[in-house]
């Protein structure tokens, strides 16, 4: 922030830049120029503060709320292999590894959705198709 000086002695330089072009009626004319020149220079002090965000220093510890484009780059990697290998799994195998990985579904709901006997046999077939899956991963690699 500027001090009172400060502003008055803006006020004073902006109003000499311009002396030609004011009229001056009578002695106390100027006076209140300089005077609504200051307070103009205060109100627009005000309203730039308050477009301005408040700077803070950055703690030596922050981390990124994203990730970097490295890791990006690699999990978009590992999403087209497992996309490649999702893709050479049957139906029911993808549709298993769907529901369980993707959906997050709990044995029961994946046994009640696929018509599989128990929580167990679902539990199995997953197992399953997450080994098919993991095994054509690596082979693509």
């Amino acid at each position: 922030m500027l001090d009172t000086g400060d502003l008055v002695q803006d006020a004073l330089v902006n109003a000499l830049r311009n002396l030609n072009t004011l009229e001056i009626r009578d002695e106390g004319t100027f006076q209140l120029y300089l005077a609504r020149a200051v307070n103009n220079r205060i109100i627009d002090l005000y309203r730039r503060k308050a477009r301005r965000p408040v700077r803070e220093e950055m703690p030596e510890d922050a981390v990124a709320d994203t990730r970097s484009p490295l890791d990006l780059a690699i999990g978009a990697e590992a999403r087209a292999w497992y996309e490649r290998a999702l893709a050479t799994l049957t139906d029911e195998e993808q549709a298993l590894i769907f529901l369980r990985l993707e959906l997050g579904l709990s044995f029961e709901e994946i046994a009640e959705q696929l018509g599989k006997p128990s929580p167990d046999a679902a539990r199995m077939a997953v197992k399953r198709a997450v080994k098919l899956l993991v095994s054509e991963m690596d082979r693509q690699r």
